[in-house]
């Protein structure tokens, strides 16, 4: 058996947590592999928040759910990551099983509209809020663009600095291959 991929192993984490009727949030859907795995996750019963800065990646991402049957329980928005703690009901704050990061470029996109270190920050650090005592959230780091090293850098000092009897903060990363994605896990302890 070898090890799984990276995007595979945030998928393994957080299936450990999120289940049917939970709620949980994909801060970045991208071409929407991550949202509509935690609208699976959560299944009809359950709720699921998207955000993304870019129209296409909310067309790609609702296209997909639709073809798989799992766009009743997701809520997408156009808007910035950042910001999320704007667009989701008050209710939720603190009931949110778990978040996911996906970090960069939109693939197959325009590789100049990225992630940033301060927006990524930011909404990490709401993000830390809205999480349930045992949710989990991943934030895959990519430093192979123009201000990934800065954006991953100032994400892996943020969450180092959390309080430890409040998170858990583990760092997985493939250490013989360079620019290789990294993945930080923040579980949520009380």
């Amino acid at each position: 058996m070898s090890l799984p991929k990276i995007l595979a192993y945030t998928h393994q984490v957080i299936g450990e947590v999120l289940s049917v009727g939970g709620i949980a949030i994909d801060a970045t859907v991208g071409n929407g592999y991550d949202t509509l795995f935690l609208a699976k996750q959560v299944g009809s019963q359950g709720r699921v928040y998207g955000f993304d800065i870019q129209q296409t990646a909310i067309s790609i991402t609702r296209k997909r759910l639709i073809e798989h049957h799992a766009s009743e329980q997701v809520e997408l928005f156009l808007n910035n990551h950042a910001l999320l703690h704007q667009d989701i009901p008050l209710v939720y704050k603190g009931k949110i099983g778990a978040i996911m990061f996906n970090l960069g470029y939109l693939p197959n996109g325009d590789h100049q509209i990225i992630t940033t270190a301060h927006t990524t920050q930011y909404a990490a650090e709401q993000a830390s809020e809205w999480l349930m005592k045992g949710g989990r959230m991943t934030l895959v780091l990519y430093t192979g663009h123009s201000g990934g090293e800065a954006e991953a850098s100032t994400v892996i000092n943020w969450a180092s600095s959390l309080p430890t009897k409040q998170f858990r903060v583990d760092w997985y990363q493939i250490l013989n291959r360079h620019q290789a994605p990294s993945i930080l896990i923040i579980e949520k302890n009380t």
